[in-house]
């Protein structure tokens, strides 16, 4: 199904007319910096400036690096054996230069001048006085500037580009050429039509995604059981005949569609948890529009979350059920396990009488919890890598300014940020790949999942951003649901929680923090891969391999450098360790719970997934 977008709001009749004037100046400004607020890089930037200009001896320092990083550039540029030899003191793995080309001269020379570019500026932008946030933003948008100057991305410094170009007679140039102009000609095209990022066809039409949804992806057998304005809960068929009692409800981030857990066949990790013997639950978010602007994290955590869990224990019977939860569904799952936890340890101990604001809840139908895996999700925000560069005070507020306007964040909007966080990989390279190699893309099911973009609410991207990212609200015990504050020590169930190594999104040092922030018996994995390819981990896939280890109720803390220097190394994917774990926690199979008619309200994928938008 594919819908508009609504028109933009209007301003109101008989609003303040200088705070119109202001965002509309400030949104100017933010469609200038690419969403990025100029005032807060402008502070930053001021920032790492004036520290330096009073402080002669770290210029000199940094004078003396720059000299002693030239001549060591100047020496293994010209010096054939120095990587070889293992002397260079940067050489790492870098995929932009796995060309054997770039160890000759003159491209050996390129190399290393830019090398030693990229390590004088990682030294530049530690400057001593700094806000901790201005350092990031410097550290990072100076990576970002050193990235795009890197010879691999122009076609006269890159080998390979003139080596196929000269091979293909210029076809290869040719081609590349004539993909630039036409991906210019839309992204004009688009901005005379006064949308910001391309989204389809010249007409505003949506482009079919290369892998259509039910058809090559999410096309695991289920039926849809339950339905409110936000979700739809599938239930997927049994497989075995026999399955654990209690059944599996996943809860998916809504800032991405749910089925980057049920890919193609092969990829889907609900296809494989079904096939080891579990009843398993999945939540589709409903992708909003202007009319859901009001929505907020509450709305997610009830409707979402909570009515789901309601509706498992309804659909099955089963007293108690495993949870899993992904990026950002996962950060919602720990807040409605500490809920959970505390409720039914105050039900067993003779708690106070329950508030009205509790009612709204419905403690009463919610099953127990047997086990809580949290994948890739966040519980403190203290350290949450470099997304943190784009939140502060004053990016949040271009942030308001802007979904005012719309009553939603863009899918578009969301997605350009990830890019960013990634922009070596998701746009330097593949501009090489596609304008100066003139390859073509080879597509793939996580790459037709990645151009499915979602929204997000208003109030509730706001009240996620203020709330976790810049309070730390959760972590510290401060964030309150129907009146009450959330403890994530509260937690009663075992958990699985999973870190990915390269995780731009989520650190999974900072996923890690939960040890911290609960007692009970915690098993900790830590995944080769990226916040995406490392989560989908499917057995038989070669160079896949994770650390393992577990920590019992009443743990105490063990620095994460230390848990990563003593943790058992496996081989392989981590997903029959996931297995294992629940089985462990689950009881003896026995006949899959019976699907009356009456439940069944459509079949799987249903139709939230299939919503799309061309913002």
């Amino acid at each position: 199904m594919t819908e508009k977008p609504p028109p933009q709001s209007e301003p109101v009749a008989g609003a303040d007319p200088f705070k119109t004037l202001d965002g509309l100046v400030h949104a100017r400004l933010a469609d200038a910096g690419m969403g990025l607020s100029p005032i807060a890089l402008a502070l930053a930037q001021a920032d790492w400036a004036w520290h330096l200009a009073v402080s002669p001896g770290r210029q000199m320092v940094l004078a003396q690096r720059a000299l002693e990083l030239g001549l060591r550039a100047w020496m293994h540029g010209s010096d054939a054996a120095g990587d070889a030899a293992g002397e260079h003191p940067t050489a790492v793995a870098d995929t932009r230069f796995s060309d054997d080309a770039w160890q000759h001269w003159p491209y050996r020379a390129l190399k290393e001048g830019f090398k030693a570019t990229e390590d004088w500026w990682r030294e530049a932008s530690q400057v001593e006085g700094m806000s901790p946030h201005h350092r990031h933003m410097v550290e990072f948008f100076a990576r970002q500037g050193v990235d795009a100057l890197s010879p691999s991305n122009w076609g006269p410094t890159n080998p390979t580009v003139l080596e196929s170009g000269l091979e293909s007679l210029g076809q290869t140039w040719l081609k590349g050429t004539q993909r630039y102009i036409t991906d210019l000609m839309q992204v004009q095209a688009h901005h005379m039509q006064g949308r910001s990022e391309p989204s389809g066809s010249s007409d505003g039409r949506l482009q079919p995604l290369p892998f259509e949804v039910g058809k090559e992806v999410a096309v695991t057998p289920g039926k849809v059981v339950f339905r409110n304005r936000l979700i739809e809960l599938i239930r997927y068929t049994a497989t075995t005949a026999k399955v654990h009692p209690e059944p599996l409800l996943i809860v998916p981030s809504c800032i991405m569609k749910y089925y980057i857990l049920d890919l193609s066949p092969e990829n889907s990790m609900v296809r494989y948890l079904v096939g080891q013997g579990f009843t398993v639950f999945m939540m589709s978010w409903r992708n909003p529009d202007a009319g859901d602007r009001h929505l907020g994290m509450q709305d997610y955590l009830q409707l979402g979350v909570l009515d789901a869990m309601a509706a498992v224990k309804e659909n099955t019977g089963a007293p108690r059920i495993h949870a899993l939860g992904y990026c950002l569904g996962g950060t919602f799952l720990a807040i409605v396990a500490a809920m959970v936890g505390r409720r039914q340890r105050h039900a067993g101990g003779g708690a106070a009488p329950r508030r009205r604001s509790e009612d709204a809840i419905r403690p009463d139908s919610l099953p127990a919890l047997a086990s809580v895996t949290l994948l890739a999700a966040q519980t403190d925000f203290s350290e949450p890598g470099e997304l943190g560069v784009f939140i502060d005070e004053d990016q949040i507020k271009s942030l308001r300014e802007s979904m005012a306007r719309t009553g939603y964040l863009t899918g578009r909007a969301m997605a350009a940020t990830f890019q960013f966080l990634n922009s070596r990989d998701l746009v330097w390279s593949r501009n090489t790949r596609r304008y100066l190699l003139g390859q073509d893309e080879v597509g793939n099911d996580m790459m037709s999942w990645n151009a499915d973009v979602t929204r997000l609410p208003e109030r509730m991207h706001s009240e996620y951003l203020s709330s976790l990212f810049l309070n730390n609200a959760l972590a510290s015990g401060q964030y309150r649901v129907a009146g009450e504050s959330v403890a994530l020590m509260d937690i009663d169930a075992p958990l699985l929680v999973v870190g990915t190594a390269r995780d731009h999104v989520s650190p999974w040092r900072s996923v890690y923090k939960i040890h911290l922030q609960t007692d009970v018996q915690t098993t900790f994995v830590l995944v080769a891969g990226g916040h995406n390819a490392g989560i989908v981990s499917e057995p038989g896939h070669p160079g896949r391999s994770y650390q393992m280890a577990s920590a019992e109720e009443g743990h105490g803390w063990i620095d994460p450098d230390a848990w990563v220097a003593q943790a058992p190394l496996y081989e392989g994917s981590w997903w029959p360790a996931m297995s294992d774990w629940l089985k462990a926690r689950s009881s003896a199979p026995q006949s899959p719970p019976a699907l009356k008619r009456s439940q069944v309200l459509g079949d799987a994928p249903g139709t939230y997934v299939t919503v799309r938008y061309a913002d």
